[in-house]
């Protein structure tokens, strides 16, 4: 059975997942009302932070909730209407044995969008938000005001037989102690082990199925990684990393003519829940400088 070196776990829950580390992943997020759309008679939890027709989206990683962006709402909904999403498959959203696509995971952004009255809306995508949102743009670019990316990828990080080894050992009936580990071996030692353990009993509270299905068809969709040029205003806050090449930059800049693009140091992957007030105030400054969303 595979296993996987620390760069390439990196390089891959990099690209797919996220980790909180700092208040406990159970908390309440405050003052949010919480929502379901439906989709494909499916329901869609959402929490709704303010009012108006134009607002932020928050758009989580793989195997997690929109809980991981507690500590940007507070500050965000000052500036504007926010609603953190839970993608289909996860946080309180229905879980039914489908395909999870990127093209699902947009078109369940756009249900929510629907059902709390938004017309329009800056999209902020961590990690395997990234692609979500981006497909979400090709779909609806007349409601897409701008993008925010969050140490997310714009062209994948591995060939279809590399990405299949990484998932091959999690299909298993063993999938709980196979992606424990996988897991385990993305923190480093800042990390404490009861941290640890709520990090990994939040994402594993995502059923195999839909972690399967997203990982291994959602992100393997070569549709998704087309390099059509993106026409919105867009922020890309990415943590220096080994695993980013060294001509990302360049790439970024090829797709989207209007970019600020940031390489943070001293973060990891985590960087929302390592920096989280420097992430919202990088957020705000893009929209006071692009003048979105002004109250």
């Amino acid at each position: 059975m595979l296993r996987l070196t620390r760069l390439s776990a990196v390089a891959l829950l990099s690209a797919l997942a996220i980790f909180a580390v700092a208040k406990p992943l159970n908390a309440a997020i405050p003052q949010g009302k919480s929502r379901f759309a439906k989709l494909d008679g499916n329901r869609i939890h959402y929490e709704d932070h303010g009012k108006g027709r134009e607002a932020i989206i928050l758009i989580h990683g793989w195997t997690c909730d929109l809980s991981f962006w507690r500590g940007q709402i507070p500050d965000l909904s000052k500036r504007a209407r926010v609603i953190a999403v839970d993608l289909p498959g996860h946080g309180q959203s229905d879980k039914p044995q489908i395909t999870y696509s990127m093209e699902l995971f947009a078109r369940a952004v756009d249900a929510v969008m629907q059902d709390a009255g938004v017309d329009r809306a800056v999209l902020v995508g961590h990690s395997m938000g990234t692609p979500v949102a981006r497909q979400f743009y090709r779909k609806s670019p007349k409601k897409t005001l701008g993008l925010v990316i969050v140490d997310g990828p714009l062209r994948p990080f591995f060939d279809k037989k590399m990405m299949d080894g990484f998932i091959a050992p999690l299909r298993g009936p063993n999938y709980k102690a196979e992606a424990a580990g996988f897991i385990d071996g993305m923190m480093g030692p800042e990390v404490t082990p009861a941290l640890r353990e709520q990090i990994k009993t939040s994402m594993l509270s995502t059923p195999q199925h839909v972690a399967i299905s997203a990982m291994g068809e959602g992100m393997a969709d070569e549709s998704i990684w087309k390099q059509d040029t993106v026409n919105v205003p867009v922020l890309a806050v990415l943590a220096k990393s080994a695993f980013w090449p060294a001509d990302t930059e360049q790439f970024f800049r090829s797709i989207v003519p209007n970019l600020d693009y940031q390489m943070w140091n001293g973060v990891t992957h985590l960087l929302m829940k390592q920096k989280p007030k420097e992430l919202t105030d990088a957020v705000i400054a893009f929209l006071d400088k692009q003048q979105l969303l002004k109250k």
